[in-house]
């Protein structure tokens, strides 16, 4: 099994839902970056469950607790180790999963991979080891704000309830204002209500998450096997539930011209520019100094507090209802995911170009 994510900028993750606690090493970050703890930590209460009424009712405080890699405020260059311990954990409302597979969950795939599985919450599939990528992200998100780079997501749909505009038509400081993570204050208040009344009614729902970077040098990614959106694409759809990814004008763009959609250069005070960004902000898989943009689908959660017809371990039919604490909806708590992700991208393809030219 896998668990490293990046090339010089790395995250190697550990631990399971149920377990003591989840953890990773961040290994790569330059030395002397300031290491806020405050904000690691806000980025974590943004990822934890129990924060709203639209969240899952599970009640984790999940503290980071750096283990190494720092001094006196600022990194040293060293390995960073932490953990986060798992404090609420309900074991026993996933026993009569334990012989059982649960629809579109990791559960069968898991069991015939490694012929064993934790099924208490999923185990290591579960969405609670994307803690550690959250620490990583904003480690790395410490690091490029010392180039002034941002990285910002939020949900841009829920179900059918979808913004009508892009990204640059609103305020994206405001994303952080409601519960769900909507810049639109009014389709903001509709997409809670969606979501609680899927919830009543034991079901779940899917959407979209917007991701913006703003500030990316030119240059970032590689022309061939690592391409900007190429990595970008395999750090999203490494996201537990997601289901797409797609860059600038996505799969709307098939439907027009080339001389519609062609981003226009022209000079304007000394720099070069372009008349739109259908690119996203990336071409030939190198950054091109515009906004990168970008929107990641994720599929309904699959854990239904609903009668559903599936199999045991031995192939027999059965049925199951699942129990305990589950999100209706994952898209407000999967914002700060994709942004760590997209910062951890940016920041190992950053250090990555500094081997390009001397």
């Amino acid at each position: 099994m896998r668990n490293t994510f990046g090339n010089i900028f790395t995250l190697t993750t550990f631990g399971e839902s149920h377990g003591e606690a989840v953890g990773g090493v961040v290994d790569g970050l330059p030395a002397g970056i300031d290491i806020d703890i405050d904000f690691i930590q806000s980025e974590l209460d943004r990822r934890r469950p129990g924060q709203s009424s639209v969240t899952t009712s599970r009640n984790e405080a999940d503290r980071v607790e750096i283990l190494s890699g720092t001094f006196e405020g600022k990194s040293t260059g060293c390995p960073i180790g932490f953990i986060v311990r798992n404090t609420n954990q309900h074991s026993a409302d996933y026993d009569n999963m334990r012989d059982l597979f649960r629809p579109s969950h990791a559960d069968f795939t898991y069991y015939n991979k490694y012929g064993i599985r934790d099924y208490r919450g999923g185990g290591r599939s579960s969405a609670r080891i994307t803690i550690s990528r959250c620490v990583g992200g904003a480690l790395a998100k410490l690091a490029l704000k010392k180039i002034g780079v941002e990285v910002v997501a939020y949900t841009s749909q829920v179900g059918s309830i979808a913004l009508d505009n892009d990204y640059t038509r609103y305020d994206l400081t405001q994303v952080e204002s409601n519960i769900v993570r909507c810049p639109d204050a009014e389709k903001a208040k509709l997409m809670e209500s969606l979501i609680a009344e899927v919830k009543s009614c034991g079901d779940t729902i899917g959407g979209t998450v917007t991701c913006v970077i703003k500030n990316c040098p030119i240059g970032i990614g590689e022309p061939e096997f690592d391409k900007l959106n190429a990595m970008l694409g395999y750090a999203m759809l490494g996201i537990n539930a997601v289901k797409g990814i797609e860059f600038g004008s996505g799969f709307e763009g098939v439907t027009h011209r080339g001389s519609e959609m062609n981003d226009i250069f022209y000079p304007e005070d000394e720099k070069i520019k372009t008349r739109s960004n259908n690119s996203g902000g990336i071409q030939g898989g190198i950054s091109n100094g515009n906004d990168i943009f970008f929107r990641v689908a994720f599929k309904p959660v699959a854990t239904l507090l609903q009668k559903q017809e599936t199999i045991d371990k031995d192939g027999n039919p059965t049925t199951f209802k699942a129990s305990g604490r589950h999100d209706a909806c994952v898209l407000p708590r999967a914002v700060p995911i994709v942004e760590s992700m997209a910062a951890m991208v940016i920041l190992d393809q950053f250090l990555y170009n500094k081997t390009t030219k001397l």
